[in-house]
């Protein structure tokens, strides 16, 4: 059975499945890779110079002919010109986080492009959908890089039940166990971060991809709580100087030290200094493998779950 829904009609695709939008790691060529595969593939801004991500976007397009989005990270201070960009080049839709993206909805949505924020909470997705969001993202606190406080299995539902768009569900989930679960409490698409960093076609360093292979259940760790901005992590020696820090509450010591930490990582390779941004999935990424492939397992499992439960469940609102 075809796991057909709304997500599916928004984005234009086959599969139900968005990649996530993760700095210096969703590339032109990851996100070209899951949309040929039948996802949703997205490139991550995070704090690209608007020329940086106009070359993205259209090497992007000269790999793929089907829909890809970019991922906005609010806090950049390049993000005016990143929205711009955008606009410019067309891009199918736009996920968005590390903030609100209310002052960049009408425009956007004036040049035809979809707007999925990523919600941590009933509140805010409430706020989105009266913006005019096409759909929200509950992202759960099992999720790599920024996140919030609820998990995965609390946060979607709340969000079905309170929203009348489409909820894609986050932070967690790596195989179609995880999607069926998604599809199980309401939401109609699944966003995957964490495994993809292992496909083929995904640009990190090698390094980083054999710590994400090595990865166990509790290998990861929430940093910079003290900062506002929590971010989780696998655990290396900049982990833990930044618990440190957080235990002695020294905020912007901890801002100081992970400036162009997520960079030395993926691009140089650097696994005990760099910031190795990953989910708690990471424990169930066991191979490097095409992104198309990937998509594959994680729809034909999805299904197969899904039809053995009697179908797709309906949204319930109270």
């Amino acid at each position: 059975m075809a796991l057909h829904t709304r997500v599916t009609e928004l984005l234009g695709v086959k599969h139900p499945i968005i990649q996530g939008g993760m700095a210096w790691t969703a590339t032109a060529e990851l996100a070209a890779a899951v949309s040929n595969g039948g996802g949703f593939g997205i490139i991550g801004a995070g704090h690209m110079p608007g020329h940086v991500l106009r070359n993205e976007i259209r090497r992007a397009k000269a790999l793929t002919d089907l829909p890809f989005g970019v991922n906005l990270m609010l806090l950049s201070p390049r993000i005016d010109e990143v929205v711009d960009v955008v606009i410019e080049e067309g891009v199918h839709a736009v996920t968005t986080g590390a903030g609100n993206p209310g002052r960049y909805m009408s425009e956007l949505k004036n040049a035809g492009i979809r707007i999925i924020p990523i919600a941590p909470s009933v509140a805010f997705a409430r706020r989105m959908e009266s913006l005019g969001a096409d759909a929200i993202i509950g992202e759960g606190t099992e999720a790599g890089g920024h996140i919030g406080e609820l998990t995965t299995m609390v946060l979607v539902p709340q969000l079905v039940d309170s929203v009348d768009i489409a909820v894609i569900a986050a932070g967690g989930i790596a195989d179609g166990r995880g999607i069926a679960a998604a599809f199980a409490l309401g939401a109609e698409g699944a966003q995957v971060g964490t495994r993809f960093m292992c496909a083929e076609e995904c640009t990190i360093h090698p390094l980083v991809k054999e710590q994400i292979l090595k990865a166990r259940d509790r290998d990861t760790t929430v940093t910079g709580r003290s900062t506002g901005h929590p971010v989780r992590v696998l655990k290396n020696r900049l982990s833990r100087e930044m618990e440190q820090l957080d235990v002695q509450n020294r905020p912007e010591e901890i801002e100081a030290l992970g400036g162009g930490k997520l960079a030395l990582a993926m691009r140089e390779g650097d696994v005990d200094m760099g910031s190795l941004m990953a989910g708690q999935a990471a424990a169930m990424v066991c191979k490097i493998q095409p992104a198309a492939e990937i998509v594959s397992e994680m729809i034909e499992e999805a299904q197969t779950i899904v039809s053995r439960l009697g179908g797709l469940p309906t949204a319930r609102r109270p």
